[in-house]
């Protein structure tokens, strides 16, 4: 480990926030043999390679060597049912994989290539280009297009923006067990509205176009099709309208089927999930592939949104877990064979469905929203924990292997665990040459970050305390840094180590308590505490904050509550503008990154879920909004963007500044040249984190360590605690 602080930052955008050289997207095979998973060959390597681990070894199949062409970064693959062959998308290019001592090669087909699936037998591989569906045989010949698009706002075979960006939908198409077929999804995005994406640094470029259905307006219209391998096409009969909820919150009612949530095709057949647009029906779906006519076989609504985990519903021919809500817990119900049906036990919040091995099914859960375990499910045993240290934990399982990702106190392993059944044994793969081997992945450049974990008010939030290493009682109080994220789609506090812990504590290492606050709405914790955000997104996010930093400085003497900053990134980017406008007597000073600032701007599929539709209920628009509040800002506030974000795009920023300009409020704005909404570019990550160090210096009067604060060292002699 490097020697000095003022390292971390360049480690912390080399590694792309500690993620290169750890095991991603694992694939089981069914024998449980063989498990594939993405990785690059070392910690600060971005070049991603696929590799094979069997029989106690591992090595890579796409790296380069004597024997072996060298592949670009791989950025996606699939593979048969077998796990024999992989199909891999490789900057564009198609190439066919065996999981055999054979070389790649690489198909020549039109291009660019996206999402390549193998056929369940490995005789054929499917992809999308340019709109189009296509088939290759796997030696690369009789390549043909199988439904090409009819307009240049058609696609086949690829999710639309709502789909990927909110509900979780990454795919477009789904073979047919016996390779014969393949459910499609048609998307035609002809009346969602269009932007254009420019690179202001090269003026000469053309912008890029994207279809993006902001709140309020048209979505894509999403259409299933059984296409045949022989060309026969038989579009699917989905539903139209739901049938209204009773009860329902507020005065929006929108009961068409606009959203595809997930689909299937299993042996016991193509399954279809769809939700109305007001997202209060969800209708489980079975399709007769003969001429496309549905049944439904499980129907959910809620007064306010029906939220499916990732995973469900799973339908199998002896076998069907559904979502459910039990007593505010988010819950599954399970039906295996004629078995009468059985939901998790009480009080277990289900997060997410793995996949079923043999009838067993595996998923993931928590009693509470600090850990989150892996479960497992057959009718001869029950359920059944898989997973005892605190942190969270998923898992991938088939044929008796289970490959567990962890995420504890003490970093991250990825471990291969045989016969799940009986007692666990963990088997530590070999280490390939300077890579991070798929057992071993703990902390491989951080900071050892140690925060005190607390339950902060009347609501118990969930909090992080990080304080410096080199503070004791009796020091100088330290200025207040809170660094959430506070929104529905994610917790930063949680019991699992990871870049967020590292950051904070780098933050803490130049001289302030930083606080990580879990607020209202935030997932894990039931039904309610989520619909609390529901027709207001800003308000009840900042009072947490505000009550979580009262309660902080209360268990913490140390803390000064007359200086006080508060930095996010998206979500958490919009909460600290919100904080410093809603709250000057708490905010002192803010850096908001990627704030969606004009609430009417961002996606329908996410906004409408809590704040309705913007012409029926636009006072929550404008509640929730931070442009009407421009004028009550009177704290230094920095607002940070990327200029090429196609998520938060940069017209949120621009809409802030502008109205902040037009009220004669003082603040500054940073756009990121080349950078999108995840920034973990090396040159600008980094730089990025001491200019807000700097920033929040200056905001707050603080002195730097320099300057010679209590702790008597420099800057860049702050040493790290070793992990």
């Amino acid at each position: 480990m490097p020697d000095t602080l003022d390292d971390f930052p360049a480690r912390y955008a080399r590694t792309r926030r500690f993620t290169l050289g750890a095991p991603a997207s694992v694939t089981v095979s069914p024998d449980g043999r063989r498990v594939l998973f993405l990785r690059s060959a070392a910690g600060d390597d971005p070049h991603t390679l696929l590799w094979l681990h069997q029989d106690g070894r591992e090595r890579p199949l796409t790296a380069d060597g004597p024997d072996r062409p060298a592949l670009p970064p791989v950025t996606g693959y699939a593979t048969d049912r077998q796990a024999r062959l992989a199909a891999v998308a490789a900057d564009g290019e198609l190439w066919a994989v065996p999981i055999s001592d054979e070389r790649p090669r690489r198909l020549k087909v039109p291009g660019p290539v996206r999402d390549p699936r193998p056929s369940p037998d490995g005789s054929h591989i499917a992809y999308v280009s340019g709109g189009a569906l296509r088939l290759v045989r796997a030696d690369g010949s009789g390549d043909r297009a199988l439904a090409e698009p009819e307009g240049p706002d058609v696609a086949y075979g690829l999710p639309e923006y709502a789909a990927t960006a909110s509900i979780g939908r990454t795919r477009g198409y789904w073979w047919a067990p016996g390779g014969s077929a393949l459910l499609v999804a048609r998307v035609d995005s002809c009346e969602v509205a269009l932007r254009h994406i420019s690179d202001p640094v090269h003026p000469e470029r053309v912008p890029r176009p994207q279809r993006y259905p902001a709140a309020g307006t048209a979505n894509a219209r999403v259409t299933l099709h059984v296409i045949s391998i022989d060309g026969g096409k038989v579009p699917v009969r989905l539903p139209k309208v739901a049938a209204p909820v009773p009860d329902a919150a507020g005065p929006w009612r929108d009961g068409a089927f606009e959203y595809l949530v997930a689909a299937d095709w299993t042996d016991a057949g193509p399954v279809a999930t769809v939700q109305s647009r007001d997202q209060r029906t969800v209708q489980v779906l079975a399709v007769d592939p003969a001429d496309g006519q549905t049944t439904v076989l499980h129907t959910a609504t809620d007064p306010y949104w029906v939220q499916v985990p990732p995973g469900l519903p799973l339908v199998r021919r002896d076998l069907l877990v559904l979502p459910a809500v039990v007593n505010d817990v988010r819950t599954l119900r399970i039906t295996a064979g004629d078995a009468e049906p059985v939901t998790a036990p009480d009080g277990l919040q289900v997060r997410a469905v793995q996949g079923a091995d043999g009838g067993r099914v595996w998923f993931t859960a928590s009693r509470d929203p600090w850990e989150t375990h892996v479960w497992s499910y057959a009718p001869a045993e029950g359920f059944r924990r898989l997973t005892d240290l605190p942190g969270e934990h998923t898992a991938t399982a088939a044929g008796g292997t289970v490959v567990l990702d962890s995420r504890t106190p003490e970093g991250r392993t990825v471990t291969l665990l045989r016969e799940p059944s009986g007692p666990p044994r963990a088997e530590a793969t070999a280490p390939a040459p300077a890579a991070l081997p798929i057992a071993v992945t703990t902390h491989p450049y951080g900071i050892t970050a140690r925060p005190e974990l607390l339950e902060l008010g009347p609501d118990r939030l969930a909090a992080r305390l990080h304080l410096p290493s080199w503070h004791q009682a009796g020091d100088d109080r330290l200025p207040v840094l809170l660094s959430p994220y506070g929104g529905p789609g994610m917790q930063v506090v949680t019991r699992a180590a990871g870049w967020p812990w590292e950051v904070c504590q780098w933050f803490a290492e130049q001289g302030f308590a930083v606080l990580a606050v879990d607020g209202r709405g935030t997932p894990g914790r039931g039904v309610a505490w989520q619909r609390t955000v529901w027709g207001d997104r800003i308000r009840p996010a900042v009072e947490d904050q505000v009550t979580a930093l009262h309660y902080a400085a209360k268990h913490c003497p140390a803390l000064d509550t007359a200086q006080v900053a508060i930095r996010g990134w998206s979500y958490g980017g919009y909460l600290a503008a919100g904080a410093v406008l809603h709250r000057p007597d708490v905010f002192h000073a803010a850096v908001a990154g990627a704030a969606p600032a004009d609430q009417t701007q961002y996606d329908t599929y996410w906004q409408e879920r809590y704040l309705g539709h913007p012409e029926i209920t636009p006072e929550t628009y404008r509640r929730s909004s931070l442009i009407p509040y421009a004028d009550r800002l009177r704290r230094p506030l920095l607002l940070v963007h990327g200029v090429e974000d196609d998520n938060v795009h940069l017209l949120h920023t621009l809409r802030l500044s502008a109205a902040l300009l037009a009220t004669g409020r003082q603040h500054s704005v940073l756009p990121l040249a080349g950078t999108g909404h995840i920034n973990n570019r090396p040159g600008t990550a980094d730089t990025l984190l001491w200019l807000e160090l700097d920033f929040l210096r200056r905001s707050l009067g603080v002195r730097s360590a320099a300057d010679g604060t209590k702790h008597g060292t420099e800057r860049g002699q702050l040493q790290p605690q070793r992990s």
